[in-house]
């Protein structure tokens, strides 16, 4: 996986959760998953097709997307419903296109789905990429837990 494809969405998710949080944000130990991966109880997925293939999902327990729909919509939410669900799938919008943004600034040229939102227990995700490993770049909220940027993202061969 190369490095131009990761930053702009460690960068993006930096910048648009301390922005939207109105709180700090610390990047945590980037690390190395397989794609096939359980989930933390609710992730936002979006998927990359064009000179790249792959999917990016943003991973936290439900704790934390209750807290993170709250501050994004500056109330208290108790239950994950719906519109804490569009919060979520918004974020994952905001995110990924201020990556797109640069990496189509780079020179790179993609398409990506919309959001979908996967909600639950024991879940697990599987993509099929081949030996392609996950990156997992946490995103700490202090005592509001994390956000786990997953980025699975190859080359497409052609």
């Amino acid at each position: 996986m190369r490095v131009e494809y990761i930053n702009p969405f460690v960068e993006s998710a930096f910048n648009v959760l301390k922005e939207v949080m109105n709180s700090e944000v610390k990047r945590g130990e980037i690390y190395l998953k397989p794609t096939s991966m359980a989930i933390q109880g609710v992730a936002a997925l979006v998927g990359l097709a064009g000179d790249v293939e792959g999917r990016v999902l943003f991973d936290m327990t439900k704790a934390t997307a209750l807290y993170v729909a709250g501050a994004m919509n500056q109330e208290t939410f108790t239950a994950f419903d719906e519109m804490a669900k569009a919060t979520i799938q918004e974020l994952a919008n905001m995110i990924t296109a201020q990556a797109v943004t640069k990496l189509h600034d780079l020179g790179f040229k993609f398409d990506l789905t919309p959001p979908a939102l996967f909600t639950g227990e024991n879940m697990e995700v599987s993509t099929n990429l081949g030996e392609v490993e996950a990156l997992i770049v946490p995103m700490e909220l202090g005592t509001n837990g994390k956000i786990e940027v997953n980025v699975a993202i190859r080359e497409r061969i052609r």
